[in-house]
């Protein structure tokens, strides 16, 4: 087959970039012929970026500049007519798309629709139902956009705390919603979560698209790490309000014989530093990845996801089990779907401090041996659920029933 996989940022800046880069490495160790859009980037090294648009981010620039772009924000019509020249020259026989909104825009779904290409889209986030993309701001989960009521998030301040951004994706999500650019372009939207693909059928109503799972790619050797009991509970990622890092230091604050490390950076770190100052069993130790971040996997006994927001599948958890970590998890979006199916976890609501306090304690205080079997089954669960060979056989599977 020949693919298209499209997606706003070539240059891998999280998770999402993640998974749209492994899709197309399964693909091409398989046969398939890949080819990628993107928005422009400087020095990039891909076969297709002479069709790449250049795309600036909407909250660069002066107050005019920024109003200026609002139409390209919403419907991006250069983005379109180059999407629709690279579908002329690769003739593919299917477009797969990730995070287009905000710059490529859903525009270049009706350059396939026009070619008469199939698509189907991976929601990595909630964007496609919610104008923040999260269903959750100042602190706390939200629907109030349900049933095309958009208004609300500028009545809610919900993007970025901004009436001027609110405003925007309030204007963005009510044209998508009447020109219904998502379901009428997309043949078949792609969930790594059972539970994002439950929320969207509450939102659109039951059976009204085509849907499917596709569980994210993970090379685990890459991300492999000894087993190894270690003596503190680790959080690692973006230090941010959804991710729930104060509701880690007050369980700690109420635990202090259990010694808790934060690795990540983000924008409430200054904060969240302010929070642990009195704690002598919380340390923030800035960002790592990759390499840099094995060291601190390893020296821990479970790593902590207490995440507010309704998480889809968050890449952390595979990176925990990978490394022999059993997952202290809240009960939000998918986390749940990766915890119980297995001796690898424990749940806990992430609006109850004390059991949080309690759970880091009975964790902290369980034989090694327990938590080394544990680290264990974690390793052989994420090898075997989300091996290159079962990704492809999912991709083949969703792949061929689209394109008929």
């Amino acid at each position: 087959m020949r693919i298209l996989l499209t997606h706003n940022n070539f240059t891998v800046q999280g998770g999402a970039e993640v998974f749209y880069h492994e899709i197309g490495r399964v693909l091409e160790a398989r046969g398939h012929e890949v080819a990628r859009f993107c928005c422009a980037e400087d020095g990039l090294d891909s076969p297709q970026a002479r069709y790449f648009p250049q795309v600036p981010h909407y909250a660069s620039g002066g107050l005019l500049s920024r109003a200026a772009r609002v139409p390209s924000v919403i419907y991006n019509r250069d983005a379109r007519a180059r999407m629709a020249q690279l579908i002329a020259d690769f003739r593919p026989d299917l477009v797969h798309g990730f995070a287009i909104y905000g710059r490529l825009t859903p525009a270049i779904l009706d350059a396939a629709r026009a070619a008469r290409v199939p698509v189907v889209l991976s929601c990595n986030d909630y964007k496609h139902i919610c104008p923040n993309y999260k269903l959750f701001h100042h602190g706390k989960l939200c629907e109030d956009c349900k049933g095309g009521r958009f208004h609300n998030a500028l009545r809610n301040r919900c993007c970025h705390d901004s009436l001027a951004v609110s405003a925007v994706s309030m204007l963005e999500a009510y044209t998508h919603d009447r020109m219904d650019i998502w379901r009428r372009n997309v043949d078949c939207f792609l969930f790594a979560s059972r539970f994002m693909a439950a929320k969207t059928e509450e939102f659109w109503g039951k059976g009204r698209v085509a849907m499917d799972i596709l569980h994210n790619p993970f090379d685990a050797a890459a991300h492999h790490v000894p087993v190894h009991a270690g003596d503190y509970m680790l959080y690692f990622g973006r230090l941010i309000d959804e991710k729930g890092v104060d509701v880690l230091i007050e369980a700690a604050r109420h635990a202090p014989e259990v010694p808790v490390v934060i690795v990540g950076d983000g924008p409430d770190r200054a904060k969240l530093e302010n929070a642990a100052a009195s704690l002598d069993n919380v340390r923030l130790v800035g960002p790592a990845w990759g390499d840099d971040l094995k060291p601190w996997l390893h020296g821990a006994r479970a790593v902590v996801v207490p995440s507010l927001w309704h998480e889809n599948l968050p890449y952390v958890i595979l990176q925990a089990f990978a490394a022999g970590k059993p997952v202290i998890g809240a009960e939000r979006g998918g986390i749940p779907e990766l915890l119980r199916d297995g001796p690898h976890g424990w749940l806990f609501d992430p609006l109850d401090i004390t059991a949080l306090s309690a759970l880091l304690a009975k964790v902290y205080a369980m034989d090694e041996h327990a938590i080394t079997e544990m680290g264990v089954a974690a390793q052989e669960y994420v090898a075997a659920q989300f091996n290159d060979d079962r990704i492809y056989s999912d991709l083949k599977r969703i792949y061929t029933k689209v394109i008929g």
